[in-house]
């Protein structure tokens, strides 16, 4: 496998406040790789800087060996992102929001084709504000996907939403692995992580907790499933 992220040292302060705290770690081509943590350990805030949308205090992170700050077009012509609050502009169409996002590649992916895939083809022609928070959901991933990326950023993706539809994405994603494609994603769901990841890295308070396979963070810990060592790790043993 070949590394394809990479971060060293990474930090990152607010208003005197830490937000992330010298994480280091790597992300392996066609992996699934987990960043988990509470609300508010600063993982959106790790995917920020690791995009070059926020300037780091210090430390590096790169996307296939380059800083997409001052690479932006060439990494982003390879990387789909799916933020956590994704704002589109009022009253727009499903299909105008394809198209405009389309114009920003090169070589986009048939859109029509995408829509198919995550249901959403009767939808062409509905406003983005209209739609339920799961058919948002999956646009927002259709969208990240247009660019047929070789890499994703899933950013708490299936945040809000029901059991039914949450396990609908996490079968796209899974398609999604099975093509090849890396995915980055964030998440405060164990049994997401468990279905989906390969590795995890906990965060808390924007520090590193632990890292590994699922397997291997539950062996570490005294428990026997991902939730109770997650609460573990993160100091709240007693709200098992």
């Amino acid at each position: 496998m070949n590394t394809c992220i990479e971060v060293k040292d990474l930090t990152k302060s607010f208003n005197g406040r830490t937000v992330v705290n010298g994480i280091t770690f790597s992300v392996e081509k066609g992996e699934v790789f987990g960043l988990l943590g509470h609300n508010g350990a600063g993982k959106s805030t790790t995917i920020d800087l690791l995009l070059g949308l926020k300037k780091p205090d210090c430390g590096t992170g790169t996307i296939f060996g380059l800083e997409p700050s001052t690479n932006r077009k060439a990494v982003f012509e390879r990387v789909g992102v799916q933020l956590q609050s994704s704002n589109y502009q009022k009253n727009i169409r499903v299909d105008e929001l394809c198209k405009e996002m389309s114009a920003l590649y090169e070589n986009p992916e048939d859109y029509r084709r995408l829509l198919r895939i995550f249901s959403l083809e009767k939808l062409e022609k509905s406003r983005v504000d209209k739609l339920s928070g799961g058919e948002r959901q999956k646009l927002s991933v259709a969208l990240a996907l247009i660019n047929d990326p070789e890499i994703v950023f899933l950013d708490e993706l299936t945040t809000g939403l029901d059991t039914a539809a949450r396990r609908e994405v996490w079968g796209h994603l899974k398609d999604l692995k099975k093509k090849g494609t890396t995915i980055f994603l964030t998440t405060h769901y164990m049994e997401e992580a468990e279905s989906l990841c390969d590795r995890i890295f906990l965060i808390k308070d924007g520090k590193k907790i632990t890292e590994g396979t699922v397997k291997e963070v539950i062996e570490s810990s005294p428990y026997e499933n991902l939730e109770e060592a997650y609460l573990w790790y993160m100091g709240e043993e007693a709200a098992i």
